[in-house]
């Protein structure tokens, strides 16, 4: 993840350091840190949003500090799903202090490295497994427990035309046909009424190698702020299907695999069969692909963040994978084909 330079006008990096300030020795105390005094804070992180992160640490531990700036973002959820995963018994940042108005948190540190730094070949599988067990803990928490917004059929359809109208519209330049859009109604039609079918659990929408830290215990989580009530098979699939790396189809099917050996025996309800379970993920991940495609589109053309979108291709290929097994997804195989001209 690149690394911000630090603007010595950022008024908000201001105000964050002052505020920080006045809250470090109230969570030295708590957390047993050392230092009480702000000498300096560390740009950290970036991504696909509005936050944006900083490191303070004094000899023993570190602090990550969350600049979110209201009205782009609201810090209350993540701190209402850290609480809810903290619960559960997964290693989430604990929020030492927060001032949620100006969008300002202090969190535990949870390491310096993201899975997406560490995978390999060699420890992938041992890696995964840990992912398995912890996204398995996560999709067990109760939904009346939870109280999340729903997966709903508004939402996917949402999710789903950022598609035509930021990767179509703006990177094809295209406007689609009237048989265009009724292919992709078609397609869009399967994908929900597949989603919509398939069991209801706690879903973190984000579950990536990017959003795993390498800590003890192993993983952190991350970015789980946008948590739905949805389909149990996003999670997984997401974990796999990667937006920053890809792994060959045969493991991907035989970690998932695992997962469903694991969620069986845990009581959680995935369809009876193998091949089922793996249509729902291949529609499911479908989904996923067109949407994001259509974010690194939006991230690209409305907020000037063009990095994102020479992972496209990636998507392209996972979608083929899919189309190629799965006859439900004729419609959009001859929609993708339209747009190439290979009709």
């Amino acid at each position: 993840m690149p690394i911000q330079n630090i603007n010595v006008d950022d008024s908000r990096l201001q105000e964050l350091t002052h505020w920080f300030s006045e809250q470090l020795p109230k969570i030295a105390q708590q957390a047993g840190l050392v230092e009480t005094t702000v000498n300096h804070l560390q740009p950290s992180s970036s991504d696909a949003s509005f936050r944006r992160y900083f490191r303070w640490s004094d000899q023993k531990k570190g602090l990550v500090l969350m600049d979110a700036p209201p009205p782009n973002e609201d810090c209350r959820p993540f701190v209402k799903v850290a609480k809810l995963l903290e619960q559960a018994g997964l290693n989430v940042p604990k929020v030492w202090a927060q001032d949620l108005e100006r969008g300002f948190l202090a969190l535990s540190d949870l390491g310096q490295y993201t899975w997406l730094e560490i995978l390999s070949e060699e420890n992938a599988d041992e890696l995964f497994s840990l992912a398995i067990d912890a996204l398995i803990s996560l999709q067990k928490i109760p939904a009346e427990t939870a109280q999340l917004p729903a997966y709903d059929e508004a939402l996917l359809r949402r999710e789903l035309a950022l598609f035509p109208e930021w990767y179509v519209k703006h990177e094809l330049q295209l406007e689609m046909t009237e048989q265009q859009q009724y292919l992709w109604a078609q397609a869009c039609d399967v994908l929900v009424e597949n989603a919509l079918r398939q069991s209801q659990v706690f879903v973190h929408r984000d579950y990536m190698p990017r959003n795993l830290m390498l800590s003890e215990p192993n993983p952190g989580i991350l970015d789980f702020q946008d948590a739905v009530h949805g389909p149990i098979s996003y999670d997984v699939i997401s974990l796999f299907k990667d937006a920053f790396m890809s792994w060959p189809e045969e493991r991907v099917q035989r970690w998932l695999k695992q997962y469903w050996d694991k969620a069986r025996a845990h009581g959680l309800a995935v369809p009876d069969t193998l091949d089922e379970f793996l249509y729902d993920c291949d529609l499911m991940g479908a989904q996923r692909h067109l949407k994001v495609i259509g974010i690194f589109a939006r991230i690209n053309y409305r907020d000037g963040k063009p990095r994102y979108l020479a992972d496209t291709p990636r998507f392209f290929n996972y979608l083929q994978q899919v189309i190629e097994r799965q006859s439900a997804l004729a419609p959009l195989a001859q929609l993708l084909a339209s747009f190439s001209g290979e009709e």
